[in-house]
């Protein structure tokens, strides 16, 4: 199966920063601000960003540039008889499959919230009863899904690289549109002070994982859905230099999606510690009491969905190139088997909050938190720590020298020597007391 090829560096910027771009940005964020002590927390995580965010994706994306395979095949090509290694890309896969279980039925409801406010029909919408309704659940899951492979069915760059870069780009001016506009509303500068000022006070243990965790699960580093990436693209830059510039981005629209909520929120009197139901319960009262609310809600869950979109088909980009390199399948045959295998899946997250009778943790959690649980707690900040070690140890894995050579290949920000104790000890200590806190 010849590799295909991202065509340009703004596509594997786009691409890459799609993965990183999504709910994770504009649902999570803001509600883990609002939880953790506004502007302590974006202080905290903007330095997680630097300190653990950048060197794992270098690290992802200089195995994936040096194996040119997926990660079910990444190990094998970089260390062949190193075998111990080649099953968690296996379980990177499985991460992938048990994110979209629940990632797609978040973008179904940023697409039924989108569709309500471009009809008419947002008094009545609440996050409870859009979650306690199956049809809508499973409905707008559905669409997600089958939308988000259909799209996979062309070529990389006639269909994932193009589609993504005109809704990154769309993204990217509705929500400086909505930032202006929420600025300028009256009482808007308690909110805003709430969000940029840190109040060092409020910076306890709890603040600091919740911080590590945010910038993990807003980078999607840890599952290989970032190394796909690195497959994709040829050596003319160095990786450091693009890792800076995904999460730039990334944090900038992080940045923006509490810029536009939490001046909102002070206008209104509105709860910002509301938790997973900030963005849509307090956003659409938002749009309810503002002139000219049904297109300004239009606008807003119009940019969630491309947010959640860019997610949604970058990671699933991953799961049919890793099934596409175990079966050989063409990329329309392995979609739509794709397709229906996440969609089943993600029944039961859909399903979850009316149907199925599951509850992991306890009388209120459902489907959504074991899934969650899986991906957040477990699998990103272990697939973080063995990328990490595979990295800078020749004598267990691929070694510091090989990933060195591969990350500075190119033009652009290098991995200097003076960094190796950074990556080697200080990225690997933080990454097991954030499992370790996330467990206890």
């Amino acid at each position: 199966m010849n590799r295909e090829k991202i065509g340009s560096r703004l596509g594997f910027i786009m691409l890459s920063a799609g993965c990183a771009i999504g709910c994770g940005n504009v649902w999570k964020f803001p509600w883990m601000v609002g939880q953790n002590g506004g502007g302590a927390f974006v202080l905290l995580y903007a330095v997680c960003l630097l300190l653990l965010g950048i060197p794992v994706m270098t690290m992802e994306f200089a195995m994936g540039r040096a194996a040119q395979a997926s990660p079910v095949r990444m190990y094998q090509a970089l260390t062949p008889t190193k075998k111990v290694w080649h099953l968690h890309g296996y379980v990177a896969l499985f991460g992938n499959i048990c994110l979209m279980a629940f990632y797609t039925v978040v973008t179904g409801w940023m697409m039924y919230y989108a569709v309500s406010f471009l009809l008419g029909s947002y008094e009545s919408l609440s996050f409870a009863g859009m979650a306690a309704c199956p049809v809508i659940n499973a409905g707008y899951m559905l669409a997600a899904v089958a939308l988000g492979f259909f799209i996979l069915t062309f070529q990389l760059q006639k269909g994932l690289e193009k589609v993504t870069k005109y809704m990154l780009s769309a993204l990217l001016v509705l929500m400086v549109v909505l930032a202006v506009k929420s600025a300028t509303l009256p009482g808007a500068a308690e909110g805003l002070s709430f969000y940029l000022v840190p109040d060092l006070g409020k910076i306890t243990p709890g603040v600091v994982v919740a911080a590590m965790n945010q910038a993990f699960f807003t980078l999607s580093i840890g599952i290989g859905a970032i190394a796909i990436f690195g497959s994709y693209i040829d050596k003319r830059r160095t990786l450091m230099g693009e890792s800076l510039s995904v999460i730039l981005l990334d944090t900038f629209v992080a940045i923006v999606a509490g810029l536009i909520i939490f001046p909102a929120c002070s206008t209104f009197g509105l709860e910002v510690t509301a938790g997973p139901s900030l963005l849509f319960d307090t956003m659409a009262t938002v749009f309810r009491n503002m002139a000219g609310g049904r297109i300004w809600g239009t606008m807003f869950f119009l940019f969630m969905v491309f947010a959640a979109f860019s997610t949604e088909l970058a990671v699933c980009e991953n799961i049919l190139a890793c099934v596409r390199e175990m079966t050989g399948w063409s990329r329309k045959k392995g979609s739509l088997i794709c397709g229906v295998g996440i969609a089943l899946i993600s029944l039961t997250t859909a399903l979850g909050f009316n149907v199925l009778p599951f509850h992991p943790f306890g009388p209120d959690s459902v489907f959504l938190d074991f899934w969650d649980a899986i991906v957040s707690t477990h699998l990103l900040p272990l697939g973080a720590l063995i990328f990490t070690l595979y990295c800078v140890s020749s004598r267990l894995g691929w070694g510091w020298d090989a990933f060195v050579a591969e990350a500075n290949s190119g033009r652009g920000l290098k991995v200097q020597s003076w960094m190796r104790p950074v990556f080697t000890f200080v990225v690997p200590a933080c990454i097991v007391w954030i499992y370790v806190m996330g467990i206890l």
